[in-house]
């Protein structure tokens, strides 16, 4: 199932000798620091004592490991601090004093009464980079709600244009919490960029509304100045039509599903000559247009459906191939982790991790100059001694902060 990386030629990482440090929990900020420790920074993951990140206990679906952490936490190094205790705030201090970046995504204001503000820390360390990832932003009416990843999705409108025309459907992932973390991610890059050429750091303020809302851009402009948005059409488009999926099989007793998408008139003619066989429905009246076939669609599925059902999803698959007719199939996730070019790619490798190893896939894209970092998921405060010994503290004291439960 797993076909491991092709090595790449160089060692040198972007973010080498970058140093970030996180206060995170959940998905947005710790997605975002991953894919900053991908390109070689020292991630630095602050966790409660103990319990640690509170997506450790998500579910145990892998190996007794939480899937959402297991995702989002490879590559980092896990520090335990009970902040409230003043050595381990001091502890924190130290750190911030010398680090690239700092990410929370703490309750908004929170890291302000601890003293954690942009602000505050500008004063120890001016070429600090403060992300604060939120729900809503650090100012105006909505600051203080509570951002659940589905709230998010209700609030950016997501919800009102996704699922059937029955019922809105929220996104089978966590597209709120994953738009924030790449905004975050990006802007931090940039901020980095900046500082290159300015020597100072940047205050990144990135709420979770306005990430998701980037994305609904399309459907926010379909809907320019009071036009009806986008209708719910489940899994097909909502403008264009065929587009989506149709069943294949049925009258053969061999049922599947295809999904498939035509794009103009040149295409909707090919479809009708050399998948459905019929070259006279490109110019019927009822269907030689996208606006009439989308108007039609049902008439026009009838007719789709009836070709189908009778022919196996290779069978369709291969009318399609041969007619250059863009398609897919609906695949698990099981067919995912089996997908061949995903294999093909190399995209699949092992990371350690306090189960075992297990499989991770590589981040998008293909560089041929570095190899991105691939290293372990650590266990909660597994690195809290090393660190706290780095910051010059000697064993005695780490015994007396961990008596003191402030590690």
């Amino acid at each position: 199932m797993i076909a491991l990386m092709k090595k790449q030629h160089g060692s040198l990482r972007p973010l080498d000798h970058i140093t970030v440090v996180s206060l995170e929990h959940a998905i947005a900020a710790p997605f975002c620091t991953r894919q900053l420790a991908d390109l070689g920074a020292r991630v630095i993951k602050v966790e409660r004592p103990e319990v640690g990140d509170f997506a450790r206990g998500y579910d145990q679906r892998v190996n007794g490991m939480s899937s959402h952490f297991t995702w989002t936490n490879r590559s980092k190094e896990s520090l335990t601090l009970d902040i409230k205790h003043k050595g381990a705030m001091d502890a924190l201090l130290k750190l911030l004093k010398t680090a690239d970046v700092f990410v929370q995504n703490l309750a908004p204001g929170a890291t302000a009464k601890l003293g954690l503000s942009a602000d505050e820390l500008k004063k120890i360390n001016p070429r600090l980079i403060v992300c604060d990832i939120s729900g809503y932003g650090s100012y105006g009416p909505y600051r203080d709600k509570k951002a659940y990843d589905l709230l998010i999705q209700s609030e950016a409108g997501f919800l009102s244009v996704t699922g059937t025309p029955e019922s809105p459907s929220k996104a089978g992932c966590s597209i709120a919490d994953i738009a924030a973390g790449m905004y975050a991610y990006t802007n931090i890059l940039s901020a980095l960029m900046l500082r290159d050429k300015t020597g100072v750091g940047s205050h990144i303020d990135l709420s979770m509304l306005e990430s998701l809302a980037e994305w609904m851009s399309f459907p926010l402009y379909y809907a320019y100045e009071g036009a009806l948005p986008p209708a719910r059409s489940g899994a097909s488009h909502a403008t264009i039509y065929p587009y989506g999926p149709f069943p294949v099989g049925t009258a053969i007793g061999k049922p599947a599903t295809v999904i498939l998408g035509l794009q103009n008139e040149r295409e909707w003619q090919i479809f009708c000559e050399q998948v459905l066989l019929d070259p006279a429905l490109a110019t019927d009246e009822r269907f030689n247009s996208n606006t009439k076939r989308h108007e039609g669609r049902a008439a026009l599925k009838a007719l789709i459906d009836a070709c189908f059902a009778h022919l196996s999803i290779a069978d369709v698959e291969a009318r399609l191939d041969d007619a250059k007719i863009a398609n897919a199939r609906m695949n698990g996730m099981a067919d995912v982790w089996d997908h061949p070019q995903l294999a093909a790619r190399h995209r699949w490798q092992y990371v350690e991790s306090p189960v075992g190893d297990v499989p991770a896939l590589l981040p998008p894209g293909v560089n041929n100059e570095f190899n991105y970092r691939m290293d372990a998921i650590p266990a909660v405060g597994e690195h809290t001694d090393a660190i706290l010994k780095e910051l010059g503290l000697g064993a005695s004291a780490i015994a007396d902060m961990r008596t003191a439960g402030a590690i």
